[in-house]
């Protein structure tokens, strides 16, 4: 099943890729849950799903807690004139100064069907800032919310730092880490999808968590850009390489592929 929202470096498309290097356990933990591709299509009897997007995992509880009721709630921003550049902005400001946990969850999944690209930014004062996308007829993804729904009932969803997640996992866990990429370019960086940001010492941090985890024999698998720096701080893990199309860029004409890696901490 295809995750309800869109979402850069959505795994999707290689999630079979993914499955085949995951070890078998008694509960998956993902740190960086995104749009959670990987949980939807894999059958561990238990979920740790966190991420540092507040707004994200604030959503997935609702989903989790209310399902058919909040696909209901959510539905009606979903109108032809709700698809106009003025209410986009509206709603958003909404979204940026709103302390209604249901009514930002639904404009959350709103802005993610109507935004530029299906993009996830913040501003340096954590306001979302993705600009209007411009789309015919944005889809109200129905029945993926309802799969979801059904699924999360065996998971947990916290809003946590990476860091406090991988140091709570025990024996019988998995980890798979889908982390914001090392860039390829200057341009080609979306280390603000949350408002603290995801740098160079974040990337050596978690690539010593997962060395640490795998010491005491919990199987970490992580996903990066395949550039030196990254090779350089996996070394110690069995690296597969591949390239994968790029679905979210700034030129749509030109999606090229991008050298990618998981390594296997074991």
């Amino acid at each position: 099943m295809k995750p309800f929202l869109k979402w850069a470096g959505n795994k999707y498309k290689i999630v079979e890729r993914i499955k085949a290097l995951l070890p078998s356990g008694q509960r998956l933990v993902e740190p960086f849950v995104g749009s959670g591709a990987l949980f939807l299509n894999t059958e561990y009897p238990r979920y740790l799903l966190t991420d540092a997007n507040a707004d994200l995992i604030t959503l997935y509880q609702h989903l989790q807690v209310e399902g058919e009721t909040f696909i209901e709630y959510c539905r009606p921003l979903f109108t032809p004139e709700n698809n106009d550049k003025d209410r986009y902005y509206a709603l958003r400001d909404e979204f940026n100064s709103t302390d209604d946990s249901r009514r930002k969850s639904a404009i959350f999944l709103y802005m993610n069907k109507h935004g530029y690209n299906g993009l996830c930014r913040y501003n340096m004062q954590g306001g979302f800032n993705v600009p209007f996308g411009r789309y015919k007829r944005p889809y109200f993804p129905e029945k993926e919310m309802l799969y979801f729904h059904q699924k999360s009932q065996n998971a947990i969803f916290q809003h946590a730092d990476f860091r406090v997640t991988m140091e709570s996992c025990a024996m019988g866990d998995v980890v798979y880490c889908d982390p914001p990429y090392v860039p390829l370019s200057n341009t080609a960086n979306f280390t603000s999808y949350s408002s603290g940001g995801f740098g160079w010492e974040e990337q050596k941090m978690l690539a010593t968590l997962a060395q640490s985890l795998s010491a005491r024999g919990i199987p970490v698998l992580v996903s990066n850009h395949n550039t030196d720096f990254v090779q350089d701080i996996y070394s110690v893990a069995s690296i597969t390489e591949f390239d994968v199309q790029r679905y979210i860029s700034c030129d749509g004409e030109n999606r090229s592929k991008a050298a990618e890696l998981l390594a296997l901490f074991s």
